[in-house]
């Protein structure tokens, strides 16, 4: 079997693995649906209507909400990390996603009448971030990788001490944003899948494009310029696109950490570094690890939840200090 049929079985049978954790997950919860009955209702056969309710309007769009944000987060930091040369780099841990979260808490909190633009916050938000993070890492000899890191962390605790700040000034409205903070999909239905799907889609699309630049910006920057590339270019356009995708994440269910760290590697283990087989592996590695995150926090302590980011960091902090004592960097 050569390289290429082996990696696209591989990436077929990810896809299908997530799918069916979909079925399943549909079919958990208080209410437990037989996957017969969950077939049914999606190809519209079924005549039971609670169900039908059940389904179609809270466990379908929760359970694509999951894989669509997923996939965006994992793609979002394989990109980060081919742009800046670190194994380490992912939205959470380089300051996009904090800084997406102070912008769209201060729409929260501060003006909630102006939540249709809660997408553009989020964006302008992980936008400045980002360009914060480049700024105080680069160098005259380019962007060291463990400054990328350290430059992260700073970045990260000045979002956080921006998100203690406006928790504190508007403690009173807090309480609708804490399920936000903590990453949660709960009471996530359609009008949150509606308002990230055509993003997404547009995201997707833009990841046909970025696959070659991608290839040709992991070979370093010496390589790159010889190719006739400009590797700064590449590096912008390639970071708009990780913090776009990463952006439309925060702003519809909140903070998810690690699922941009943890899953490109996995993936990479599976099908290698070249981009045109990496970005569809972590695309279904992401839905499917996040699926099972949200699907794990609301079904194994029921009837508590636990949202899906405290479960990610749970998982994805003793992953990142198991890839530093590694010594990836």
């Amino acid at each position: 079997m050569t390289v290429k049929s082996r990696n696209g079985t591989i990436i077929i049978l990810t896809f299908l693995l997530a799918f069916t954790a979909a079925i399943i997950a549909i079919g958990l919860g208080s209410v437990k649906i037989p996957i017969p009955e969950i077939f049914q209702t999606l190809f519209g056969s079924s005549s039971t209507s609670v169900n039908d309710t059940i389904i179609l309007d809270i466990r379908l769009p929760r359970v694509l909400l999951a894989m669509i944000i997923g996939a965006n987060i994992a793609v979002s930091g394989a990109l980060l990390q081919a742009v800046m040369g670190n194994p380490l780099a992912d939205p959470g841990l380089t300051g996009v996603t904090s800084g997406a979260a102070v912008c769209v808490l201060i729409i929260f909190l501060v003006a909630p009448e102006y939540t249709e633009f809660i997408p553009l916050a989020a964006f302008l938000g992980g936008l400045i971030a980002a360009t914060i993070v480049y700024l105080l890492a680069w160098k005259k000899n380019g962007i060291s990788p463990i400054t990328i890191i350290l430059s992260g962390v700073a970045v990260n605790a000045l979002c956080g001490g921006g998100i203690g700040y406006l928790s504190i000034l508007y403690s009173d409205r807090l309480p609708s944003a804490l399920q936000w903070l903590n990453g949660s999909l709960a009471a996530k239905g359609n009008n949150s899948l509606f308002m990230v799907l055509p993003y997404a889609i547009i995201g997707w699309f833009l990841l046909i494009f970025a696959i070659r630049k991608a290839n040709v910006i992991r070979m370093g920057d010496q390589v790159a310029a010889n190719l006739g590339e400009n590797v700064s270019r590449i590096r912008i356009l390639l970071s708009l696109l990780a913090v776009f995708l990463t952006a439309i994440s925060v702003a519809a269910i909140g903070m998810i950490g690690f699922v941009g760290l943890v899953v490109p590697h996995i993936a990479r283990l599976l099908v290698g570094s070249n981009y045109k087989y990496l970005l569809p592996m972590s695309m279904a590695l992401g839905a499917l690890i996040l699926l099972v995150a949200d699907t794990g926090g609301r079904t194994l302590f029921s009837p508590l939840e636990i949202p899906a980011g405290i479960l990610m960091s749970v998982i994805g902090a003793p992953y990142f200090l198991y890839l530093m004592r590694r010594s990836v960097f």
